[in-house]
């Protein structure tokens, strides 16, 4: 079995950007919160927009799954994606994940319907293979980091700090999508590029 997704990879470019967002977001957070509450910071390299979390997957399904995928991608992509919003999830009084996204104003036009439209018919096309669809909403974002203790502190801190109310602007353009392996380790998650569909993040 192979744990995998699919995904939208970032241009070396954009990893720098979000990797300067980080490092200042860090700074920012670090002297608000008491001795020992510390984040997990994903790594620039390993940062990407999940399109679909297969989970374990039988081997066997990775190129079917390439074949029925790959013709819904050719008429689908390009799609733009500016990273202009920075939120949490769940809550603000309980954040476990720290992300950035387009905005609410993005969610409601052209390009994030031509995204949704693109994830139904993606799910559509997994279930003939036995690959339910996902109970969560689809919601496009960058998992920047990730709070596994002291939710309530570092929420306060991010509040006060107005840190998710800084003006941002960077342009993604999805103009193509990979299917990663995900291997759980010690140091962290491990993602090896199994396929690709479209053109690379140049």
């Amino acid at each position: 079995m192979i744990r995998a997704f699919l995904a939208v990879e970032l241009n070396d470019t954009l990893r720098a950007s979000l990797a300067d967002i980080q490092q200042n977001l860090k700074q920012g957070l670090n002297r608000h919160l008491p001795p020992g509450v510390r984040l997990s910071w994903v790594q620039p390299s390993s940062i990407h927009v999940t399109v679909k979390f297969f989970g374990d997957t039988d081997a066997q399904l990775i190129q079917p799954l390439r074949s029925a995928l790959e013709p819904l991608m050719a008429g689908a992509l390009p799609i733009s994606l500016p990273l202009e919003r920075l939120g949490v999830f769940p809550s603000s009084q309980h954040p476990r994940v720290l992300w950035i996204a387009p905005t609410t104003q993005w969610e409601q036009g052209q390009e994030a319907e031509r995204l949704t439209r693109l994830h139904r018919m993606v799910e559509d096309a997994c279930q003939p293979l036995g690959l339910p669809p996902e109970a969560r909403p689809f919601r496009p974002h960058l998992t920047l980091a990730r709070i596994k203790q002291s939710e309530r502190q570092v929420g306060h801190a991010l509040m006060e700090t107005g840190l998710l109310d800084r003006p941002l602007s960077f342009p993604l353009l999805a103009a193509s999508m990979v299917l990663m392996k995900s291997e759980l380790r010690s140091s962290g998650s491990v993602y090896t590029k199994l396929w690709e569909i479209g053109s690379p993040a140049s």
